[in-house]
């Protein structure tokens, strides 16, 4: 199983509306890919950053367990890794800085360019939290095998998306993705929420999170079929296995705030 996962840079982001995938990288424990421009044609690296600025290897990434380490083979620039679901929260990888360890699930590693900067998206979708009724004092920790965290923006979008059915069971709508935005909307974290980002979150976590089989479900182009089949499947494998149960309700802002009508809830 992959440790972290890159997305490589271009032009297709998770969640867009085009019906090609990005491109990506999946990396195991011990794993590593050099990053910069390579020679003639990017040969020589296995993350390609085709500015002029860039040095021909840059530096590398590590899978080690449940993150990662960066290092940085530039003598005179640092690197920064920005976490994409802190509130501006980043840390500096100085120059000649060998296997810096990044703690991260979400991350942009941002390099200094010609053209301003030069970037690229890595993920740990491994991290580890430990099973709420883990015993103490009986060995060692279960570990649960989704690896959600509670704190995360995904998880919100992951309890919005299944908040019909947790209030009521026999409710068979889902969410769209804009009723989503305006459920969480309300939350400071989330004033600058964007489909875009929902449908990212929503991606992350049927390929990276849960590892769903969705076979052909995706594969057409019109938004509401393919996001549609996604949406379904995490919410029913979600609510299947208690990722998210009532007490995450209270991770939502008041229904008054954001409430949804029975027309949105269909849409």
């Amino acid at each position: 199983m992959e440790t972290i996962i890159v997305q490589l840079p271009g032009p297709t982001q998770w969640g867009a509306d085009e019906t090609g995938r990005p491109e990506l990288i999946h990396l195991g424990p011990g794993d590593i890919a050099d990053f910069g421009r390579g020679t003639p044609g990017g040969a020589g690296v296995r993350i390609v950053l085709t500015d002029p600025g860039i040095s021909r290897r840059a530096g590398q990434l590590e899978a080690a367990g449940d993150y990662w380490r960066l290092s940085n083979f530039s003598r005179s620039v640092s690197y920064v890794v920005e976490n994409l679901e802190g509130a501006g929260e980043y840390l500096t990888v100085a120059p000649g800085r060998l296997g810096a360890p990044v703690p991260f699930e979400f991350s942009r590693v941002v390099l200094p360019a010609l053209s301003g900067t030069a970037t690229f998206k890595v993920f740990a979708p491994q991290h580890a939290y430990l099973g709420e009724q883990s015993a103490q004092g009986g060995g060692e920790q279960t570990v649960h095998p989704f690896a959600l965290d509670p704190t995360s923006k995904y998880f919100l979008v992951l309890v919005a998306l299944c908040e019909p059915r947790l209030r009521d069971p026999s409710d068979t709508a889902l969410p769209g993705v804009g009723q989503i935005v305006e459920r969480l909307r309300p939350l400071e974290s989330c004033r600058d929420l964007t489909r875009s980002a929902v449908n990212y979150h929503i991606d992350y976590l049927a390929f990276a999170k849960l590892r769903l089989d969705l076979g052909e479900e995706t594969a057409t182009g019109a938004d509401g079929g393919r996001t549609g089949a996604k949406r379904s499947r995490l919410a029913s494998v979600a609510l299947r296995f208690g990722l998210v149960r009532e007490e995450h309700l209270g991770l939502l802002p008041s229904r008054g705030a954001g409430r949804l009508t029975p027309q949105e809830a269909g849409a």
